[in-house]
């Protein structure tokens, strides 16, 4: 190592390495370059109209290329799925600490090198990994199976005794080892190195630790489950830049079988400063921080491997101004595998998501009275709002009422879990109506809220007979529309809210809940037109700014919907739904890394308890028209059927960004929402095979076949079913070749 202003070349960077059981790299280059010309392996937008999967007819040719090879004899052909996380919200995972091994190795000072030469921290560095190893809030080791070697205790013989005799003789299949070694590392005839206390340079072949040695024990003679390398083993001053980068390729090959983790780049400088705790390696201070709970970002008390490499990789950058960069090669160990466990960092469960909400209502006069569900919550006064908290998620019926006025409503206003939403009472017209009618309303409104089919059936005969008593009552023929709509009949729901538009042309309300029956029945075109008449009227309209954005979504007209849905989440920001149909028209406009946080965001937003959802009518239920779905949204689950197109849409973001892990991960969520899904099952097949081709690993294939076939079971008639046959086809035809 180097002082931290020094900026003498170190050692690191490990090179990638395929594993053996993949299949001929030079025949998988071949294939992947013809697909490339060839091949436009894509999922649709899901909408009937505007399809643009397209794969043309040479995919039987290809995949008969990029599958004909035999599998090496140790290739598996395991079906291998990935797996949601099946441990509930709130509880925390079993942790298994497994038995575990370690050889500390510290040199500071060399008995045969100059006083140049010899390092500051190397020791202290290894008492701290030794503490860090054997913290209960730490990497768990048992204090007797922590071996530690420092200056002159790690000459060859040591190193040997320890590393390459007593570890292959602890370590059991399931256990964990881990090798940490901070000191010199040297090259000779083009072979690496490392250097106990008595390397000679003048006979490092002799006296040094050979590099392909290590590699040999740790690859052949330790049979454990996890094994765990971290290395600090070329240090400026010791050994040239060229030698530099040799050592580090040599470390890198050392890492097909196990999780390395190394102090830094080729040809860079591993620093020690004093200033850290009284003098360290930075490389290693990170790592013993990190093990020490620092790394562990998801928060559940386990440092995994993945979190480790990230938090020592950031924080190095950071210290030394990027002039160091610890490495490790993710291709080749498990990102889960476990390092440390620190139960004391864990955070508690998360709080159980809020089930209700508040409404906050301001007034426009003084002494107005205000109901809730027909239930007063106090009288108001001009310019002092009043919060009605504890609200049931779902639509609550609010009302103003003043002497010697036209009431403001009963309307219906949306409380959502763990939200303020505000809501402005407007009294502006003397009282002219018939006071036998507004009773028959209120009667009305008492059934309507009772929420049952018989219940809503009174409620429409009670509406009527209001009307009957004032034909120009058009709240009347306003709530007798929602109650048709809460019983499916949208016929006569479209009628009222027709018949209430035409009584007050400027009820507002009335234009946007017959925006949404339209969507729901297909008409987009007059759905636009009347949500466009809410919007010239008032500009800010947040229901009909959500509505014209799903409009224009199923319209493809994807601009017109990414500004509307950004004025509504401008609005308010905590409404979920705009964020869905803002996400899916950026993904639809090929725009994915834009989509994937929005779609993130809608999740969070409408993360509660999927019970209250059927409570949550979003003036429109759901237009799914042009989405292969025929029956009607109003009798489905719609906060179910928003998750699916949610996770959908992740899923093929991340398929186009190429992370197929992610994306099977994203599209099997999907499938836990609507099992049905036949866009859901294409894509999912789609990323296992182009995963099975990228790879060469024959696994994929088995769940791509069974996904394409669960396709075409449930939709035989998409314009993707040709694709997916012609996919079906060519895996099963290499499928039935010898091996």
């Amino acid at each position: 190592m180097t002082p931290f202003m020094g900026a003498s070349p170190v050692f690191s960077a490990p090179s990638a390495h395929v594993p053996a059981e993949r299949v001929n790299l030079a025949l998988l280059s071949f294939v992947l370059a013809f697909l490339r010309v060839f091949l436009r392996v894509s999922a649709p937008p899901r909408q009937s109209h505007s399809l643009h999967t397209l794969i043309p007819l040479g995919l039987a040719v290809c995949a008969s290329l990029a599958f004909a090879q035999p599998p090496p004899p140790n290739q598996q052909r395991d079906l291998k799925v990935e797996k949601l996380d099946t441990v509930p919200a709130g509880t925390a995972k079993p942790i298994r600490i497994p038995v575990s091994y370690a050889v500390i190795v510290g040199i500071s000072r060399y008995r045969n090198l100059a006083d140049k030469d010899q390092l500051h921290f190397a020791e202290s560095d290894a008492q701290a990994i030794f503490t860090s190893l054997i913290s209960p809030e730490g990497g768990n080791f048992r204090v007797e199976n922590v071996h530690m070697l420092t200056n002159d205790k790690a000459t060859l013989a040591g190193l040997r005794r320890e590393i390459d005799t007593w570890l292959p003789s602890v370590a059991k299949q399931d256990d964990r080892v881990l090798i940490y070694f901070a000191g010199h590392g040297f090259m000779h005839q083009g072979k690496g190195y490392l250097a106990p206390f008595d390397i000679d340079r003048d006979r490092i072949a002799d006296t040094g630790y050979p590099m392909d040695e290590l590699g040999n024990v740790i690859g052949g003679k330790i049979k454990a489950k996890s094994k765990i390398l971290l290395t600090d083993a070329c240090h400026s001053g010791a050994i040239t830049p060229e030698d530099t980068e040799n050592i580090n390729h040599t470390l890198g090959d050392l890492s097909k079988s196990l999780f390395s983790l190394t102090a830094s780049r080729a040809r860079e400088s591993s620093f020690e400063s004093p200033d850290l705790k009284g003098g360290h390696g930075v490389f290693t201070y990170y790592v013993v921080q990190g093990m020490a709970g620092e790394a562990d970002t998801s928060g559940d008390g386990v440092v995994t491997a993945d979190e480790l490499a990230e938090y020592v990789h950031t924080q190095v950058r950071e210290y030394t101004e990027n002039r160091q960069n610890p490495t490790s090669d993710k291709a080749n160990y498990d990102p889960e595998m476990l390092l440390a466990y620190v139960p004391s960092r864990a955070r508690p469960a998360a709080a159980p998501a809020p089930k209700f909400g508040t409404l906050i209502f301001d007034s426009n006069m003084d002494g107005v009275e205000v109901f809730v569900d027909g239930k007063t919550i106090g009288v108001l006064e001009k310019g002092k709002p009043v919060n009605a908290p504890g609200l049931a998620p779902g639509e609550h019926t609010v009302q103003g009422v003043k002497m010697g006025y036209e009431p403001d409503g009963p309307r219906q206003e949306m409380v959502y879990p763990g939200q303020e939403s505000p809501v402005r009472i407007r009294i502006l017209i003397p009282r002219r109506r018939n006071k036998a009618a507004a009773d028959l309303l209120q009667e009305g409104m008492k059934y309507y809220h009772k929420g049952d089919e018989l219940d809503y059936k009174k409620a429409v005969a009670s509406f009527e007979r209001a009307l009957a008593a004032d034909p120009t009552y058009s709240q009347a023929a306003f709530y007798l529309g929602r109650t048709y709509s809460a019983l499916f009949d949208y016929d006569s729901a479209g009628r009222s809210y027709k018949r209430a538009i035409q009584l007050d042309p400027d009820y507002l309300e009335a234009h946007a809940n017959y925006g949404g029956i339209l969507l729901d029945t297909g008409d987009v075109d007059e759905a636009v037109r009347q949500l466009n008449t809410v919007l010239q009227r008032e500009p800010a309209h947040p229901v009909a700014l959500t509505l014209i954005a799903e409009a224009y979504r199923f319209k493809a007209l994807y601009p017109q919907s990414i500004e509307a849905a950004r004025l509504a989440i401008g609005i308010n920001p905590k409404t979920a739904e705009p964020h869905l149909w803002l996400a899916d028209s950026l993904r639809l406009s090929g725009k994915f890394a834009e989509a994937r946080p929005v779609y993130d965001e809608y999740l969070k937003l409408s993360d509660f308890d999927s019970k209250f959802a059927g409570k949550l009518n979003y003036y429109v239920l759901g237009s799914l028209v042009g989405m292969g779905r025929k029956k009607r949204v109003a009798e489905r689950d719609i906060w179910n059927d928003y998750h699916n197109m949610a996770w959908y849409g992740m899923c093929e973001c991340e398929r186009k960004a190429a992370n197929l892990d992610t994306a099977i991960a994203d599209c099997q969520k999907a499938l836990t929402y609507d099992a049905k899904d036949p866009f859901a099952h294409y894509t999912l097949g789609l990323a296992f095979m182009t995963k099975a081709v990228n790879t060469g690993s024959v696994a994929e294939l088995d769940p791509a076949l069974k996904h394409f076939q669960q396709m075409l079971d449930l939709n035989p008639d998409m314009d993707e079913a040709s694709i997916a046959r012609k996919n079906i086809a060519a895996i099963q035809q290499y499928l039935k070749q010898p091996r």
